[in-house]
């Protein structure tokens, strides 16, 4: 970590658990002053205090869906800190089974509100405070963004995620913002009901975030693609 970023303010949405929730250690870890969003106030709290308490993280209950919920939480991020030096677009959730014949379309629904319009309010929140700092945005996109996965709702939510990415940094060239898409395989989290017999941890993806937010400014890391290492034979 460079002095130039020492004391930074980083913003994670879906903070409470899983890739959040590391990245949110990792971050402060590294010197950044952390807050922490996301619908579950008790996690948060947990990690807040966790983490050295208000001075160190702010904890700030938002669903992501809502776009007044999000400015506010920027909004609080501000007047708590003085700044914002970089926003993570971290929360999502997955489908159900079925296919695209079968699955519930209410999760279908809830799912796409989430990882794709939740992920475009964090940006259109964030984004003046991002431009004045010259910040960083990052976005958890996936594996499952990069190939097509038979029957798969998530997966193009995640092929969504990838055209933000790549929309947004073209939008804002020439304005000193970074962005980088962040796209993990499979990842040991809460996410799944049964645990992967071959997966990364969620550490493994807050140690990329730290990262891309550590490279002199002069260098934007465009993506980073996280894949378990295969199996031996």
């Amino acid at each position: 970590m460079t002095n130039e970023s020492q004391n930074n303010v980083i913003l994670i949405t879906g903070a409470s658990s899983g890739i959040g929730a590391a990245t949110a250690r990792a971050a402060e870890k590294a010197g950044y002053r952390v807050a922490l969003a996301a619908r579950s106030a008790d996690k948060l709290k947990a990690l807040q205090d966790e983490l050295g308490g208000p001075e160190r993280a702010l904890a700030l209950q938002c669903d992501v869906q809502d776009f007044d919920q999000q400015k506010a939480m920027v909004a609080q991020v501000t007047e708590a800190f003085g700044r914002l030096d970089a926003v993570f677009a971290n929360a999502g959730r997955g489908g159900s089974p079925g296919g695209f014949s079968e699955a519930d379309h209410e999760a279908w629904r809830d799912m796409i509100l989430t990882n794709v319009y939740g992920v475009g309010l964090t940006l259109q929140a964030a984004l003046p405070a991002i431009r004045k700092s010259k910040g960083h945005v990052l976005l958890t996109g996936s594996a499952a963004g990069r190939a097509t996965i038979p029957g798969s709702m998530y997966s193009a939510t995640k092929w969504a995620v990838s055209a933000i990415g790549y929309g947004l940094r073209e939008e804002l060239r020439g304005s000193g913002v970074r962005v980088t898409l962040i796209e993990p395989g499979m990842v040991d989290t809460a996410f799944f009901d049964e645990k992967p017999k071959h997966a990364l941890v969620d550490e493994d993806i807050a140690r990329a975030v730290i990262y891309a937010v550590s490279q002199p400014r002069h260098v934007d890391v465009n993506e980073i693609l996280i894949r378990p290492t295969p199996a031996e034979e």
